[in-house]
């Protein structure tokens, strides 16, 4: 398929754009490596990476044994998005399959990057029945199911509010722990006859980092320790700002004795 060193270098220049495409979208280590890995041997190059937390370099060798792409790009937008996971994934195997030519590929992911995101009502929706699940799962009411959809609802919304301006990203997930506790405390303030531990307990559960926590394990398991540490940090700092974010409601409202 790689004739020309133009091909080889469009090519690599391919590759590191789907690396950082699956590095932005919440993608493991060990993911990006063997959907990388799938992409070049189908053209029979021998691939090498580094893949650190916000960036990926690329190393192309040919049956000659000769370097013939070397290539290196990060990207400051880390987040989740499953479309472009999956999506990329199946590209992969497609690639392969249908033997598809650089430009479709670009095409294709060009496409999956542009796709639109689920309705944003539609996720605060999911996420506040979400909350309630939980709530319920943790011997909670219905009307602390109520409250907590409630809590959920108002934490996230002031989340997604934030990051649409770019806050700091540990300050939206304090600002949004902190509404969402506020919004649990104003029925506690109102002094109704209700029991608000699982509420509190779990209006907050939404903030929490579960990809970046499996990527910070699955990527110290698979020996990538510089990732897996990094990750780990985020997670851990992300986890601080929910603590303190309900922590200062709790002290201010005494709701702690």
């Amino acid at each position: 398929m790689l004739q020309n060193e133009f091909d080889v270098k469009q090519f690599g220049a391919l590759l590191i754009d789907i690396g950082i495409a699956l590095l932005s979208s919440g993608a493991s280590s060990s993911r990006i490596r063997n959907t990388m890995e799938r992409f070049a041997n189908a053209c029979n190059l021998e691939p090498h990476f580094i893949v650190n937390p916000k960036s990926i370099a690329v190393t192309l060798i040919n049956a000659d044994r000769a370097i013939v792409f070397t290539g290196l790009h990060s990207t400051h937008v880390v987040g989740v998005n499953f479309k472009t996971l999956s999506g990329l994934s199946r590209l992969s195997w497609r690639f392969i399959e249908e033997e598809m030519t650089l430009q479709q590929v670009r095409e294709e992911l060009v496409r999956l990057q542009t796709l639109p995101p689920y309705s944003r009502w539609l996720v605060l929706l999911m996420v506040s029945l979400a909350g309630s699940a939980f709530c319920f799962t943790f011997g909670g009411d219905f009307k602390q199911m109520c409250i907590t959809f409630i809590a959920t609802f108002a934490g996230l919304f002031i989340n997604q509010e934030m990051k649409k301006y770019q806050f700091n990203l540990y300050i939206c997930t304090y600002v949004g722990a902190l509404v969402a506790t506020f919004t649990t405390s104003l029925f506690y303030m109102a002094r109704l006859d209700i029991q608000l531990e699982q509420a509190y307990a779990t209006c907050v559960l939404f903030l929490i980092p579960g990809v970046p926590l499996i990527n910070s394990f699955s990527d110290l398991i698979d020996g990538q320790t510089l990732s897996g540490i990094e990750r780990g940090a985020v997670a851990l700092l992300h986890t601080l700002a929910i603590a303190f974010g309900l922590s200062t409601i709790l002290f201010l409202y005494k709701l702690y004795s």
